[in-house]
């Protein structure tokens, strides 16, 4: 491809956020949320639109790719429904990657958000995507997958299996630096009671208790073996985890910014004045202890009195 040649002329690195997540989980609303945090900061920001069914945008995209097509257009000249009409752009996006990398060209100095679509497939094996992002990251540009999904799968033991698969599946797909994130964490509790407590869902630890709860349902009682199986894979990558977020808690967002930072490779750039030696010692350090990481959303959205405690206590936890 020609498009791998073309080099930005750059002196700093490009770093920014590639946005990616199944439909409904929060993707356009975060990077609207982000950019105003950002912005909050002092940093430049640009977001860029790379879904091309997305009309209704909370923000002004930078660079929009329904500039260049768009999924109504596909189907109606392709006679294709939705899913198919969105592979087509995508396809359409990476084989025109010069078109994207020229308008890019306009925001060297901005931190980048990049809103993906909602179509699962694209993230978990259809290769165009991922495609894309190789090319960018060749020109200079050094990007974090930050990959949403609903916090209210956590209270459907069933569901969240799904979600662990979908993860890692995407986290292997992608073949770049990646963070999960529980999004909508305000709201868990209006989806039901957890059967753990929250640290069981962020760290994803001792998935075997989740065997045993699965194994009290009547229809996934009978694939006992698969769905140990199945966890057991999960646990033997060793890869998944999950940060918590509220775009209400400025607290949220910044512990999630300052993961991406730290994956994309922002914090230890020398592009910005303020990126001290404490900041570094701090993200090489690991300074957010594990605990910390969900301490204000169980504070504020869990309140552990009494009549709490019994509907988010587990076995031996």
């Amino acid at each position: 491809m020609n498009a791998v040649l073309i080099v930005i002329e750059l002196f700093l690195m490009l770093y920014g956020q590639l946005v990616i997540g199944p439909p409904g989980s929060g993707k356009t609303t975060y990077c609207h949320a982000m950019s105003e945090f950002l912005r909050g900061l002092g940093r430049r920001v640009a977001v860029v639109n790379l879904d091309p069914a997305n009309e209704n945008l909370p923000y002004e995209p930078s660079i929009n790719v329904s500039s260049l097509i768009t999924v109504e257009d596909v189907m109606e000249k392709g006679k294709l429904g939705p899913n198919g009409g969105l592979i087509y752009c995508m396809e359409f996006l990476e084989e025109n990657i010069t078109w994207l990398l020229e308008e890019l060209q306009n925001f060297k100095d901005c931190y980048l958000l990049f809103d993906c679509p909602g179509q699962v497939e694209l993230y978990t094996h259809h290769e165009s995507l991922q495609k894309i992002v190789s090319v960018m990251m060749k020109s200079g540009f050094s990007l974090s997958a930050v990959h949403l999904v609903d916090s209210h799968y956590c209270c459907d033991p069933g569901k969240f299996v799904s979600v662990l698969l979908l993860s890692l599946n995407t986290m292997l797909q992608m073949e770049m630096p990646h963070i999960n994130v529980l999004s909508k964490a305000d709201l868990v509790e209006k989806h039901g009671k957890l059967h753990f407590n929250l640290d069981f869902y962020t760290e994803v630890l001792d998935l075997q208790e989740l065997v045993e709860l699965l194994s009290d349902d009547a229809i996934l009682g009978r694939y006992k073996k698969f769905n140990k199986a199945l966890l057991e894979l999960v646990e033997n990558y060793s890869m998944v985890s999950f940060h918590l977020l509220s775009i209400q808690s400025k607290e949220c967002m910044s512990k999630v910014l300052q993961v991406a930072d730290k994956a994309n490779g922002y914090v230890f750039g020398i592009n910005e004045e303020d990126r001290n030696i404490q900041n570094l010692l701090s993200c090489a350090m690991g300074a957010d202890f594990e605990d910390a990481k969900i301490a204000d959303i169980r504070e504020k959205y869990v309140s552990m009195d009494s009549k709490h405690v019994e509907g988010y206590a587990s076995q031996g936890r």
